[in-house]
């Protein structure tokens, strides 16, 4: 019990303060000749705030990475549900969802403009403090944060999900963007070496980088549907809650500290 109310606690002394009222509406921006669509959560604030970006896993811009969008604007934060693939594109497929994410890494110039154009989105909105931007993302979208991260893409903070360590840009040193790795303890898709190799890497870049290792998690480990593609196609995948929960927090903290 002690230790139930010290959570509670905890999570009360992190979280910005919750709002009932949450608009939230479809939105299309533009890279060069690409049309992206996105959905956009806004808090009823009184004054602007900080925005943060979210980066969808694999699967592409669904109602997973929606709701993701619109728990952060009930802490206060205008949040914007970004389109890496363009035209929404989305699938249920493992087969289709790695052709649609190679496809983006294999070519980092119309990521790193794809992922710019939200910014630039965001930064416009009337309830964003355009000087306090962060970015998160799950699987595929966490490789996209940490490699904005590496190109120093205008960002104060970003949080990977059980997301790939790997490099896919030229990136830039010292690192200036704070960033938190949520990483699975037990996740079969990243191996020991590639932790201890992007560990290194970010020493080497002087990164601001805390990374927290969630015991017996899995990947996919904060999605509810984990079990059911697990279970649907053979995939080591599978939902954790007490990881899903105390990696919010450990999120909710993390951008505090970092927009103060």
């Amino acid at each position: 019990m002690k230790h139930f109310l010290s959570i509670i606690l905890f999570s009360l002394a992190v979280v910005p303060c919750l709002r009932a009222e949450v608009e939230t509406k479809e939105v299309v921006y533009q890279a060069g000749e690409t049309a992206l669509h996105g959905f956009l959560a806004v808090p009823e604030n009184e004054e602007k705030a900080p925005g943060i970006l979210v980066v969808h896993e694999w699967w592409g811009h669904n109602d997973y990475a929606r709701k993701r969008a619109t728990m952060l604007a009930e802490l206060g934060y205008t949040a914007l549900a970004v389109d890496m693939y363009g035209e929404g594109k989305n699938t249920s497929h493992p087969k289709d969802a790695g052709a649609f994410s190679q496809a983006v890494v294999n070519d980092p110039e119309a990521a790193t403009a794809r992922f710019t154009a939200a910014l630039e989105f965001l930064k416009q909105q009337p309830s964003v403090d355009s000087k306090k931007i962060g970015a998160i993302g799950y699987c595929f979208g966490g490789a996209v944060v940490l490699n904005m991260a590496r190109l120093g893409v205008d960002l104060e903070g970003v949080v990977s999900f059980h997301g790939a360590l790997d490099s896919f840009v030229e990136g830039k040193s010292p690192i200036k963007t704070r960033i938190l790795v949520c990483h699975g303890a037990d996740d079969g898709f990243i191996p020991t070496e590639k932790i201890e190799a992007f560990k290194e890497e970010m020493k080497a870049s002087e990164a601001d980088m805390e990374f927290i290792s969630y015991p017996r998690a899995k990947h996919s480990f904060t999605n509810p549907g984990a079990d059911a593609k697990a279970k649907e196609f053979g995939i080591d995948l599978a939902y954790d809650k007490e990881a899903d929960t105390k990696s919010w927090i450990d999120m909710q903290k993390f951008f505090k500290a970092t927009f103060e």
